[in-house]
């Protein structure tokens, strides 16, 4: 039995993390139900997790170091969430996940420039799969070119641009600024998501704010999601740094299935023959991801490994947070007999 729960409990806890993402659109949408914006709700979620997590974590605050990659995370994990938040409030939620999830295509494109990785061709075939996939759920006689129908699709899409830049990010500050602790990591990615719903706030009209029960009612609503983000992203974290990368990717795919079943059963969405057929094509990029750039080496030992594979920022990761062990592997490079961490693709 403790064997089991030793080998057993990471892969739950991802799954169970997985499971949160999925379902964190539908206490959002009862936030804005009860007149919280989309930008307002990104904004002060992001800033409750990030509080929690400063007080939970406080002693790490002295391992932070100032470098530009930490506004440049917070700016991409900033767009993250909005994007995952506006787009899950306003929009079909399958169709904006799935355009969120097209993480295969952008993260060849920034881990090319940013980390300086080659682009190979099995890279760019799931990167042309996953946009495939993209295509064939967009396209209709009627709509013409396949493209994002409405603002919350386009949300969605910006959202996984930004979480593939912030997985990117992830990677390169964990080799930067190796001494930073990953808590801080996720403070910064928490931080800057509540810094850029705040600034775009201000441009989006807001209707009669909550009073009475219903402003009681949406503060416990904005505490509680905080929290559940916050001690979400730990869970997870903890789940990556035990679970070979290749497997956490595939785990975090069951994401889609539960976002799939709430949205048809709270929302009563459901995906169209176009929508599964792009979908499908989504999610075999990704896992073809995994199966290619799966570890041949022995798994690190927990103990000595850093959680740099950490969520980005889904709000399910968190707001964003969340999400990076879909992107962000450690894989074999035996240049100068050493396994260097890569973006994965």
């Amino acid at each position: 039995m403790t064997n089991w729960l030793r080998t057993g409990w990471p892969t739950l806890a991802i799954m169970l993390g997985a499971s949160v993402w999925g379902m964190i659109w539908y206490p959002l949408r009862m936030l804005a139900s009860l007149g919280v914006t989309g930008t307002a709700a990104s904004a002060l979620t992001s800033g409750a997790g990030c509080l929690f997590v400063l007080l939970v974590r406080h002693r790490a605050l002295k391992t932070v170091r100032w470098h530009w990659l930490l506004p440049a995370l917070a700016l991409a994990a900033g767009i993250t969430n909005l994007g995952f938040v506006w787009g899950s409030i306003h929009g079909q939620v399958m169709r904006v996940l799935l355009l969120f999830y097209l993480t295969p295509a952008w993260t060849a494109v920034f881990a090319h420039f940013i980390l300086h990785e080659r682009l190979t061709w099995a890279g760019a075939g799931l990167a042309a799969l996953s946009l495939a996939g993209a295509m064939t759920m967009l396209w209709s006689p009627q709509l013409g070119l396949p493209l994002p129908g409405n603002l919350a699709e386009w949300a969605g899409l910006a959202g996984g641009m930004g979480f593939a830049m912030s997985n990117v990010l992830i990677l390169k500050t964990s080799r930067v600024l190796p001494q930073m602790k990953p808590e801080m990591r996720t403070a910064t990615i928490f931080g800057g998501a509540a810094i850029f719903g705040a600034c775009a706030s201000l441009f989006e009209a807001m209707p009669a704010p909550p009073t009475g029960a219903h402003l009681a009612t949406a503060a416990w609503l904005v505490l509680g999601l905080g929290f559940l983000l916050a001690s979400n992203n730990m869970l997870v974290q903890y789940g990556l740094s035990r679970v070979p990368a290749n497997r956490a990717s595939i785990i975090m795919l069951f994401e889609l299935v539960v976002t799939a079943l709430s949205a048809w059963l709270f929302a009563g969405e459901t995906p169209g023959p176009r929508e599964w057929a792009g979908g499908v094509c989504i999610v075999l990029a990704s896992a073809l991801s995994s199966w290619m750039h799966r570890t041949k080496a022995m798994p690190p030992d927990p103990a000595n490994q850093d959680a740099g594979e950490e969520p980005s920022d889904d709000p399910g990761a968190a707001s964003a947070t969340s999400t990076c062990s879909a992107d962000i592997h450690e894989c074999d490079d035996h240049k100068d007999g050493k396994n260097r961490p890569r973006a994965m693709v």
